[in-house]
């Protein structure tokens, strides 16, 4: 697989919304100077980030991986981003601030962290630059 403006584009907002969202998450902690305007800022941010991340996702396709018309496992990510990010601010509609507190975080683990990790694999683009660029394949 190689560098496209779409792939740009989905790694771009992918790893924007991984720097953002600790922004987010910690602006609105309890304690002596919660940061709203802050947390606001940076959870809209995160926000229109994910989503540019999930719709760009749709159109990019693996035929090399396990496959079912081009979509790989990793694909179940963006219905449940969209899942995700209508569940927190129907939370947030709500007044319920632990459920959307909940819901923003277990997003930003799953689909930042945990998916970013899975990037890093062998085979997958920006592993390959990264092990290649170790001197490891």
């Amino acid at each position: 697989m190689q560098l496209t403006p779409l792939i740009a584009l989905h790694m771009g907002c992918a790893i924007a919304a991984t720097a953002v969202g600790p922004i987010a998450l910690w602006a609105r902690r309890g304690g002596t100077a919660p940061r709203p305007s802050l947390h606001r800022a940076a959870g809209y941010a995160f926000t229109l980030l994910m989503l540019g991340a999930a719709i760009s996702a749709i159109f990019i396709r693996d035929w090399r991986l396990p496959n079912w018309h081009g979509y790989t496992l990793i694909h179940l990510l963006v219905p449940l981003t969209f899942a995700s990010l209508a569940g927190a601010f129907v939370a947030l509609a709500q007044r319920r601030i632990a459920r959307h507190s909940k819901i923003m975080r277990s997003l930003y683990l799953g689909a930042c962290v945990t998916a970013g990790l899975f990037t890093l694999l062998p085979g997958r683009y920006l592993g390959n630059l990264l092990w290649s660029g170790l001197g490891l394949i």
